[in-house]
């Protein structure tokens, strides 16, 4: 496809006091695309700032209401047809892996393409290829993602829209991402705040079918 050809992509970046990692992830997004949105989901450190001094667009959300409300502000916040999520604690990301990740979608081969890390580091590739359906790093129509139910109801959107893939009977797949990785929570927080942080999100991300039905 060519880049006249190509359509609107915007990249949308939930984040929650991510001030060390998000104006990283900001300036590889936007070598990839101009349109680049953070929501800063309630953020007490200076993620809004770091991330508007890189060049996105950010919206600030006053209080800290979670991933999946974060993820429906940015999506609010542009009309591109296409979007790629991404989280905001990455690192070895560059333009090429968005690219990988976008592809499929762009050419109507995926409905949703679901990246996954590969080589970039022992603690997140296990944990990714643990639990792949819980990743963070998607791309998909803007559209498509609006009409997950509860989507921004939920802490972490991912189960939900697990969910829907698989009510619609949805086209997707894993795309790998080599040398990507994220910064993990006991490095960010401290190890028992950072291991009490990971064990609540894996509570609402593996509880979401039952509090759904």
């Amino acid at each position: 496809m060519s880049d006249r050809a190509r359509p609107r992509i915007a990249v949308v970046i939930p984040a929650f006091n991510e001030a060390g990692t998000v104006a990283d992830v900001v300036r590889v997004a936007q070598q990839f695309t101009p349109e680049v949105v953070v929501a800063s989901d309630g953020s007490t450190d200076d993620t809004a700032a770091v991330a508007r001094a890189a060049g996105a667009t950010v919206v600030e959300l006053v209080e800290n209401g979670g991933k999946g409300r974060a993820l429906g502000a940015a999506l609010a916040a542009t009309e591109a047809p296409y979007v790629v999520m991404l989280d905001a604690d990455l690192t070895g990301l560059t333009p090429a892996h968005l690219e990988r990740l976008v592809q499929p979608v762009l050419d109507g081969t995926l409905d949703m393409s679901i990246g996954v890390f590969e080589g970039g580091g022992f603690v997140t590739d296990w944990g990714n290829k643990l639990t792949p359906h819980l990743s963070g790093q998607r791309a998909a129509r803007r559209e498509w993602l609006l009409a997950v139910p509860h989507l921004t109801d939920e802490r972490w959107p991912e189960p939900a829209i697990t969910a829907h893939l698989k009510a619609t009977g949805a086209r997707w797949d894993y795309i790998e991402l080599p040398s990507v990785a994220q910064v993990v929570k006991e490095k960010k927080r401290g190890f028992w705040k950072g291991a009490g942080a990971r064990t609540r999100m894996y509570a609402q991300l593996l509880t979401y079918r039952a509090r759904r039905k």
